[in-house]
């Protein structure tokens, strides 16, 4: 298998993942107040560059299903895009960790401020806070995981 077909494949799986995760935690992944389990693969570009678009496309796909609108469609997926490629260029996984939480605080507070009628601040500091529990106590023990696991034929 060449570098490039590895690629494609691991950032597809990455969005397959992110969309099977948001669906079967649909209850509580969308809304003013989320904790969308699947933000924890907001790390994986620490990993793997391809998971920036992976996460994008599987953000894209999940926001159709989760009904919020094209707002959230395509800020939603443009917020994730910006988390990853910062995430990529963190020094380390705590500031890996918070370029995700900042950003959807931000963006996805903002975007759920207009629709909930829920005022900006209030938005963002619950959407940070789900992205935070998220991040921080799922995402970086999959890192580690993931770093610490047998991995070469994912290299």
């Amino acid at each position: 298998m060449t570098e490039r077909t590895l690629a494609l494949t691991r950032g597809s799986v990455i969005a397959a993942l992110y969309v099977a995760l948001v669906i079967a935690f649909q209850p509580i992944s969308s809304g003013p107040v989320q904790f969308r389990v699947a933000e924890a693969l907001t790390l994986l570009p620490v990993l793997w560059v391809e998971a920036i678009p992976g996460l994008f496309v599987g953000c894209l796909i999940a926001n159709i299903f989760a009904g919020l609108g094209f707002g959230d469609i395509f800020l939603g997926s443009a917020a994730t895009l910006v988390a990853a490629a910062l995430t990529r260029r963190a020094t380390n996984v705590m500031l890996a960790a918070a370029a995700p939480v900042a950003v959807n605080g931000i963006a996805v507070g903002w975007y759920l401020s207009l629709v909930s009628e829920t005022p900006f601040i209030v938005a963002a500091l619950y959407v940070a806070a789900g992205e935070a529990m998220v991040c921080f106590a799922l995402g970086i023990p999959l890192i580690k995981a993931l770093k610490r696991a047998d991995l070469r034929f994912l290299r």
